[in-house]
């Protein structure tokens, strides 16, 4: 796996194992940037922009934060897993850059598929960065909680090992611009 800086963690190179399909799939905890890394590296890559919230939003006809209260956690992570499947399925999703919602890769099933779907970069942040960036957010389900930092605290600690596991290159978010993490991910897509 590799990091920002690009150096190697011994035993972890997964290879190239998606060279099919040849996405570029950005995971990370809510508020890591996926959406608008997402964005301005489809420009720089010349590439669509896929977004999975935005898909299901369109999908379902209603907010993510709707889908929460109406349905569930458990009805929207299953909407997430059979978004994947849909883009594995479609040649409209070949070459894309995909930004995934937060939660996505927390399913097994759902890391399998990504791996199936092309090159995984986790935007890798800490709690006091996304805390920055989303206070005041009232959007997001999973914040509404007496104590919001604490959760953002807790559920990073529980994701972070997740995202470890689903990444093909981890990138460091703490402390770069984001023109420095698009030209990264940009310079590692072209090495593939």
């Amino acid at each position: 796996m590799k990091n920002f800086a690009g150096s190697w963690e011994p035993g972890n190179d997964r290879g190239n194992r998606n060279s099919k399909l040849k996405n570029v799939i950005l995971i990370g905890f809510m508020g890591s940037g996926k959406s608008s890394v997402g964005y301005r590296l489809s420009y720089a890559l010349k590439r669509s922009l896929c977004d999975t919230d935005s898909l299901i939003e369109k999908r379902e006809g209603r907010k993510i934060s709707q889908i929460f209260a109406e349905e569930g956690e458990q009805y929207f992570r299953d909407l997430e897993t059979a978004t994947l499947k849909q883009m594995l399925e479609k040649r409209e999703y070949k070459r894309c850059i995909l930004s995934l919602g937060g939660g996505t890769p927390l399913r097994e099933e759902n890391r399998k598929l990504l791996k199936q779907l092309g090159t995984v970069f986790y935007l890798r942040v800490t709690p006091e960065m996304v805390w920055e960036r989303l206070k005041g957010d009232t959007t997001r389900p999973l914040l509404q909680t007496e104590d919001p930092q604490r959760t953002i605290r807790e559920l990073l600690e529980k994701r972070d090992p997740i995202y470890m596991e689903a990444a093909d290159i981890v990138v460091e978010c703490s402390g770069k611009e984001q023109d420095e993490i698009v030209e990264f991910i940009r310079k590692k897509t072209v090495e593939k």
